[in-house]
């Protein structure tokens, strides 16, 4: 009779953890945020609108009434970003002015004079160093990110792919550091360099909660989802409101209702960090920004979501982890939903390159196990960017069982007993 007790003493306890662990996590909550995030009101949350500002602090208000803390003195994780107008640029190398058109200004000044007292590093990109176009991509971006005041000499066997640098200076975090590219191999003894742009400044804030960990605060496991989307555009049958109720209001919904979960277990020895990233779509600058912030190395996994408002291909109670096979933490998911009716998949769409293309993929080329999880049917998503990705068309129940998916599968990785493997970094 005692033992018949014990069972059904440890079977009401299992049901009752079960009620209470995930018990927030519910179609209902999920309903009532989405209706908030996705409504008309907020104008499809473009980058640098009043309505994504509305967004991030409802965003907050929800993280504070979870009651978690913020990153430093607020929830709000302000940066500034600008874009600069090309007006006229001059160069000289000991005394030859240069055609302009090989000659590009990367600056977050409005009036620009360099000469060769003033200190700046000389590089030289040529075909002994970088290879291919993607190489001049990636080194060009690491001057620009590399803190220092630059002048890059490319050789001109780029000279093809050489204008296409001017993309990197579309919009560009405020810096005191300014670099210029300049298509010829110079080593001039003097050289004089002006250049003038209009530079429109942007005010832009990732929203950023903590659950301090209990014996391991310095690690740190990343929740996380975009919260912009594109705003209003061209109109489709009178509809000119790209709501982004799956793109991404159904990852940001995700992570407020993941921070309530785990704020209510009280029980993760890593600190965790639930974080809502602004301007995926405009470049990935919350994501960039925010990453620069921590260091790559105390990060032990990052729960990007994105899309998991419809079914996947395989139907429901199931998603994909993007770049599964570049590092052990899929597995790891796996093995904690074993005996559940949840499935997560390797990305069915390898072709599409998902893994380097939202929030995760900062940090997964510093070797952080960061991944996307996500239901989005890549070749069949009818509402994808249009004013029909609206909440009525989400599966909310479904989403809510993939919300407790994520929250079960990455219970080890919370309370430190696993830890997944580092990302081989690509060149």
């Amino acid at each position: 009779m005692k033992k018949i007790l014990l069972l059904i003493a440890l079977a009401v306890n299992v049901y009752a953890y079960a009620q209470t662990s995930t018990g927030s996590i519910n179609a209902t909550e999920v309903l009532r945020i989405e209706n908030v995030l996705a409504s008309d009101e907020m104008k499809g949350r473009k980058t640098g609108s009043p309505e994504l500002d509305k967004a991030a602090a409802f965003i907050a208000d929800e993280f504070s009434k979870a009651g978690l803390e913020p990153m430093s003195n607020s929830f709000m994780q302000e940066f500034f970003t600008v874009a600069p107008k090309f007006i006229s640029v001059k160069a000289e190398m000991d005394d030859v002015e240069l055609d302009p058109k090989n000659v590009i200004v990367v600056t977050s000044s409005p009036d620009l004079k360099v000469n060769e007292k003033m200190g700046y590093r000389t590089h030289y990109f040529n075909k002994e160093t970088i290879k291919d176009v993607p190489q001049l991509g990636r080194a060009a971006m690491a001057a620009i990110n590399a803190k220092e005041n630059a002048v890059i000499f490319v050789d001109t066997s780029f000279s093809k792919i050489f204008p296409r640098l001017t993309g990197l200076k579309r919009q560009l975090f405020k810096s005191d550091y300014s670099v210029v590219f300049i298509l010829g191999d110079y080593k001039p003894k003097e050289f004089t360099i002006k250049a003038e742009h209009t530079i429109t400044e942007s005010k832009m804030m990732n929203v950023v909660g903590v659950i301090p960990g209990k014996s391991k605060p310095n690690e740190y496991v990343i929740f996380s989802a975009h919260y912009d989307h594109i705003g209003i555009g061209k109109p489709v049958e009178n509809d000119s409101i790209y709501n982004g109720a799956n793109d991404d209001a159904a990852g940001t919904t995700a992570v407020i209702m993941l921070a309530k979960h785990f704020k209510q277990l009280a029980n993760n020895e890593r600190t965790l960090l639930f974080v809502a990233f602004t301007a995926e779509e405009v470049g990935g600058f919350g994501a960039q920004y925010f990453s620069k912030q921590l260091k790559p190395e105390q990060i032990s996994a990052m729960f990007n979501i994105e899309m998991i408002g419809t079914e996947s291909k395989w139907g429901k109670n199931s998603a994909f982890i993007t770049g599964f096979e570049k590092s052990d933490m899929g597995k790891i998911l796996q093995q904690n939903l074993k005996g559940s009716s949840f499935n997560f998949y390797p990305d069915p769409y390898p072709d599409q390159q998902l893994f380097y293309r939202s929030d995760n993929a900062t940090l997964a080329r510093l070797g952080v196990p960061a991944h996307t999880i996500s239901t989005s049917k890549m070749d069949s998503e009818p509402n994808y960017h249009k004013p029909s990705d609206e909440v009525e068309t989400l599966d909310l129940e479904n989403m809510a069982q993939i919300i407790k998916a994520i929250a079960e599968s990455s219970k080890t990785i919370v309370s430190g007993k696993d830890t997944p493997s580092r990302v081989v970094i690509e060149n």
